[in-house]
């Protein structure tokens, strides 16, 4: 928000995008359920047989953090950089695609493939959906409320001993996650065409609240494109050593007057 201070003009345009408000993200959300569920899994069923050094524990667990911590730094970082922005949501992404192919080559392990859309498997977790969630006062306490209670629903999907019923519930979860992210990055790159980048967006404001200064100053506004102008002094002519107006749009612009003329 551009506030104004002490009586000075300000700018029209809005100089930051605001940030935050992942929380109610269905995308956030389905990755918060993720990486409990991993790391649930993980406990479950990775041994030292199946997992000696523990290598596959660390990279699951790892993936599904990194869908969910990028989610919230992209939006946080959505202020001053839309570029930060995009580039953080397609690494939530690209993480959450690892995980599935962990979970994937899991079922494969097990001498299995993972359940089609059509099977009745398949679809029961394909119809697991978030509830909508209410009025929030307490941003975090609420929000982790509301997924402990997606998360119950959850349960009952995974709450098995059959590791692969486990892994293709989460296979499916980390789908759907993936599809809400690539609408998430087509919608902040046409946000991007629209408004521009903050560093476009900082050179507007400054020329808007320079334009506004120098007219409460008392310059004239340009004859040519109606911008506002600064005094100058000539170099070189017959005019030489004598001030004039110039406009403040200069080269683009080669609008000037006298500075009788006010």
């Amino acid at each position: 928000m551009n506030e104004e201070i002490k009586g000075q003009p300000v700018s029209k345009t809005k100089l930051f995008d605001p940030c935050g408000g992942y929380r109610r993200l269905n995308s956030f959300t389905f990755s918060t359920l993720i990486y409990l569920e991993t790391i649930r899994f993980c406990e479950r069923f990775l041994t030292l047989k199946n997992d000696p050094k523990g290598r596959l524990y660390d990279q699951m667990v790892q993936a599904a953090r990194s869908g969910r911590a990028n989610i919230m730094e992209g939006s946080e970082r959505s202020a001053t950089s839309k570029e930060d922005e995009i580039k953080l949501t397609d690494v939530a992404r690209a993480s959450l695609s690892e995980l599935m192919g962990d979970y994937e080559i899991w079922i494969l392990r097990h001498d299995q493939s993972p359940w089609t859309k059509e099977s009745p498997e398949g679809r029961a977790a394909a119809e697991f959906w978030l509830d909508q969630p209410g009025e929030w006062t307490d941003w975090v306490h609420d929000s982790c409320d509301y997924i402990r209670a997606q998360r119950k629903k959850l349960l009952q999907l995974t709450e098995t001993e059959d590791s692969v019923v486990v892994a293709n519930v989460l296979l499916v979860l980390c789908k759907r996650t993936i599809l809400l992210l690539q609408a998430q990055i087509k919608s902040q790159g046409e946000q991007f065409a629209q408004q521009g980048g903050f560093r476009e967006r900082m050179s507007a404001v400054r020329l808007e609240t320079r334009d506004a200064q120098q007219q409460q100053e008392g310059a004239p506004v340009c004859p040519e494109c109606g911008k506002s102008m600064r005094s100058m002094i000539a170099k070189r002519g017959r005019n030489a050593g004598n001030a004039f107006w110039s406009c403040t749009a200069y080269p683009a612009c080669n609008g000037t007057r006298p500075c009788a003329a006010k």
